[in-house]
């Protein structure tokens, strides 16, 4: 009787520890939805939004185009909401760096600069140390010698500090060519990661933005459905932004049906006040892509 009990026991053991296996496995492999947007949704508007996402960006200065920055001191707020983070910082357009390398700034410099500011601002809304900074890199492709020594001075700016440097920037292919003239497709993740490998830089978190129909779902959330980030066709992502507000029309023809007439993306199912909140949509393998909880 003592040996069929041990026996059983170690059977009841052994499936305790499959079942705990797999449990961990199916949690390791969920996929959290987040949103970003330039502007603030309002602080009443976070426990609708917290039904289907699970995190959200989160910018430190002026979103594009914007002339203040509707998210500041609402990091708190937002954490206690239950809310993760994508922490971004608006980058510099070509023709920035190009007016300041004229005016006698090279391009490191100028990221040393924005570099500081961005500390400084993750610093004041609370982020803690470790929290990943994405550089908002907005003109894809192959990056010009100027982009590249703005981003790359960025990054290493960044990783000499107590948070770790990241960047949103493109994951869809492009024309280009290689060295030998031969024609091939790029896209700006690739292009970064082979500078940053040949340079022996910094390891860079990414965030990708590829909205192209297919991979991209377009603009829905269906927790049970969620695209992996690697599904994006770049894989080792932190996040995927899958869907833009307004669309890129030439490439999202096969999924327009799900956005709004007007080309923007909504949230799926929103309530009153967030109906016509403009949005992009997000997967990642974390609640917290950004660790800034």
């Amino acid at each position: 009787m003592g040996f069929i009990k041990l026996l059983r026991t170690s059977i009841l053991f052994a499936a305790a520890l499959s079942m705990a296996a797999h449990g961990f496995a199916q949690q390791r492999a969920a996929h959290y939805a987040g949103f970003d947007a330039n502007a603030y949704p309002g602080d009443d508007q976070l426990a609708a939004l917290h039904k289907q996402f699970a995190f959200t960006g989160y910018w430190l200065n002026n979103p594009p185009g914007a002339s203040h920055n509707p998210w500041t001191g609402k990091r708190d707020l937002l954490r206690r909401a239950g809310f993760g983070f994508l922490i971004v910082f608006d980058g510099r357009w070509d023709k920035e760096i190009l007016a300041a390398q004229k005016a006698g700034k090279p391009a490191a410099a100028l990221a040393r600069e924005d570099v500081a500011a961005a500390v400084a601002a993750a610093r004041r809304e609370g982020f803690p140390p470790g929290s990943i900074i994405f550089l908002d890199q907005e003109e894809g492709g192959r990056l010009l010698p100027e982009q590249a020594a703005y981003l790359l001075g960025w990054t290493e700016a960044v990783a000499a500090t107590s948070y770790k440097p990241g960047v949103y920037a493109s994951g869809q292919p492009v024309p280009d060519e290689d060295e030998n003239g031969r024609k091939i497709t790029i896209t700006t993740i690739q292009d970064i990661r082979s500078r940053v490998a040949a340079q022996h830089l910094h390891p860079i978190a990414f965030w990708a933005y590829q909205d192209a129909c297919p991979p991209a779902p377009g603009c829905v959330v269906n927790p049970a459905k969620l695209p992996a980030p690697d599904n994006s066709g770049t894989i080792q992502l932190d996040a995927w932004q899958f869907a833009q507000s307004p669309r890129r029309k030439d490439i999202t023809r096969a999924c327009a049906a799900t956005y709004s007439t007007n080309g923007n993306c909504y949230m799926p199912g929103a309530p009153p006040a967030l109906a016509r909140f403009q949005l992009d949509l997000n997967v990642s393998d974390s609640p917290d892509p950004s660790h800034g909880r």
